[in-house]
């Protein structure tokens, strides 16, 4: 085995207290997508958007990662195959899990975006609408997020990964936003072995070759366990 392309949504984040979107409970039935993940939001109420993501943002600072983010930080350093984490997450619990190969492919709260010039820089704990850019000066501070209709980072890099995998991991998702629910079909038409751990089946469940049912601390540890010792 060459080279092993993990996908991981807002449920391996969860268990370490991270409120998730979708939930019943959740981020989107407290808030309308429309306001607070959207452009035309940020433009309607940049301070409602950015008072959201500061929130967002203190509550990732407060939790811990859990032992399947270490789980997958082992397994990179570990395992002889190439190892790439792709997240849809915007918290930091995998780099403080240890992993170092990972992309954010909807950005990073810890990051903020010039709308203007696209200068990027490490986002202060609380940001406040008409933040100056630090590079062209602009009040045109932005969270560093990839709202709906917006295009996610690195997506050129992510399909040649997934292209080349062997091995296909998605952990958490919920298989009902694209780009990333295609990513398991891109990574069977190369050949990869493809294995989804969630709570319950995805939207796209039906597309992997494996499932492992229960909470991902349980389940990728022990996948973990398994791969490491083969």
């Amino acid at each position: 085995m060459r080279k092993i392309v993990i996908l991981t949504g807002a449920g391996i984040s969860a268990e370490s207290g991270i409120e998730t979107f979708r939930a019943e409970d959740g981020l989107w039935a407290q808030h309308h997508i429309e306001d607070v993940a959207t452009p035309e939001g940020f433009v309607r109420d940049p301070k409602l958007v950015v008072d959201f993501y500061n929130a967002r943002r203190a509550q990732a600072a407060s939790v811990e990662p859990n032992a399947a983010h270490r789980a997958l930080a082992r397994l990179e350093v570990e395992h002889e195959a190439e190892v790439v984490v792709i997240t849809q997450n915007v918290d930091d619990l995998h780099e403080r899990g240890g992993t170092t190969t990972l992309y954010h492919m909807h950005g990073h709260l810890k990051s903020a975006l010039c709308a203007d010039c696209d200068h990027r820089w490490p986002a202060p704990m609380v940001m406040s609408p008409g933040d100056a850019c630090p590079s062209c000066t602009a009040p045109s501070a932005r969270p560093d997020i990839v709202w709906f209709g917006e295009m996610p980072y690195d997506m050129e890099t992510l399909f040649r990964h997934l292209t080349e995998a062997d091995l296909f991991a998605a952990i958490g998702t919920s298989g009902n936003v694209y780009p990333a629910a295609g990513f398991v079909a891109e990574a069977r038409r190369s050949g990869a072995h493809t294995i989804e751990f969630n709570l319950e089946r995805s939207a796209v469940g039906n597309q992997f070759a494996e499932h492992r049912i229960g909470p991902a601390s349980q389940t990728v540890t022990a996948w973990v366990d398994d791969l490491l010792k083969k």
